[in-house]
């Protein structure tokens, strides 16, 4: 088991200073944007470089590595920093290709928050981004699990980094990505129409292998390429069956669902083989869709276990909710990329 001993959050909610999960932000323009921080610790004239993505994952890293060293930095993103890889693209046009300042294509890269975290912790140990769309984040939450277990006893960075991009936001709008209509963050679930609302946001976490003073637990994750509920159906049962064995139970279902009418078949047919009294619990009317989004769920599920309780906005059904040991996550991108997370106290 990987074992998260600190957890921090940029997030369109209130998750990085005085964190108050019970305020609900609306989105704007149809889109959830994060609320970023002053960024305290981070140069000026550094901070003024940085790209949206570099900036929210090196605020949301360096609050751990400032404390904590790190044998290791892990990060995944869909898109890393879009946004600035436009600007470097509009700049060869305008500059008719000639000498152009190497600012933005370097803030572009997606490799560009775990270097700027190492560079700015000076760490020069193991570094590595995943770049797999919905299945970033997951694929650096095994990355740290394969790298526990062949060196015991060392912690890593661990996080999940994703921004909004005007451009990126136009082209996955013509893809019918997001909803055509304005509407409330109280009508997210509710709106019976294709498309979901945009959002961003990075979250990090100190792991190790030792269990004393952790705040959670992953003891499993899985990943799956389908877009046929029933093979999804099958993989999630297979998951629970794995990983919940003898008295162990599953005290809440986090769900990824979106809002898109188009992917809800997929949450209705893994919620149907869960027992009835099991909560559910949904986070993306917090967070907004992007491709690490399950990132944000992983925090919003260590601050669950550590305090105990949950926003009432985010349960599906409003139920009594008493002990909180195990907390079972399944999220969607796209209606393709399917996850499956085990969270335990």
């Amino acid at each position: 088991m990987v074992y998260i001993h600190q957890a921090y959050c940029i997030s369109p909610q209130k998750t990085f200073q005085d964190v108050d999960l019970e305020l609900l932000h609306e989105p704007v323009d149809k889109k959830l944007y994060a609320i970023e921080p002053s960024y305290e610790g981070i140069p000026p004239g550094v901070l003024r470089r940085m790209g949206r993505a570099v900036r929210m994952g090196a605020g949301a890293g360096m609050p751990i590595l400032k404390n904590s060293p790190v044998d290791g930095i892990i990060i995944g993103t869909g898109k890393g920093g879009m946004e600035d890889c436009i600007k470097f693209l509009n700049q060869i046009v305008q500059y008719e290709e000639g000498l152009l300042a190497p600012g933005n294509f370097v803030q572009s890269t997606s490799n560009a928050v775990a270097a700027q975290l190492g560079m700015m912790s000076r760490n020069k140990s193991y570094n590595s981004t995943h770049v797999h769309r919905g299945h970033a984040f997951e694929n650096a939450v095994t990355d740290a699990i394969m790298q526990l277990r062949a060196l015991p006893g060392k912690q890593f960075l661990l996080g999940g980094v994703d921004e909004i991009s005007d451009f990126d936001y136009n082209i996955e709008t013509l893809d019918g990505s997001y909803k055509k209509e304005v509407i409330a963050a109280s009508d997210f679930y509710t709106s019976d129409t294709p498309g979901s609302l945009a959002g961003e946001g990075a979250a990090m976490f100190l792991v190790n292998d030792q269990q004393p003073g952790a705040l959670a637990g992953i003891s499993a994750v899985g990943m799956l390429h389908s877009e046929d509920p029933a093979a999804v159906t099958a993989a999630f049962q297979q998951f629970i069956s794995t990983h919940i064995r003898g008295n162990q139970k599953i005290d809440l279902f986090l769900s990824g669902e979106s809002g898109d009418n188009r992917t809800l078949k997929f949450y209705a047919a893994c919620e149907s083989i869960l027992p009835a009294d099991i909560p559910v619990a949904r986070f993306k009317h917090m967070s907004g869709v992007y491709a690490t989004a399950s990132s944000f769920a992983l925090w919003m599920a260590c601050h669950i276990l550590q305090h105990g309780r949950l926003p009432v906005h985010t349960l599906k059904t409003v139920v009594e909710v008493s002990s909180l040991k195990t907390i079972l996550l399944y999220n969607n991108y796209k209606g393709l990329q399917h996850s499956f997370m085990l969270i335990q106290k």
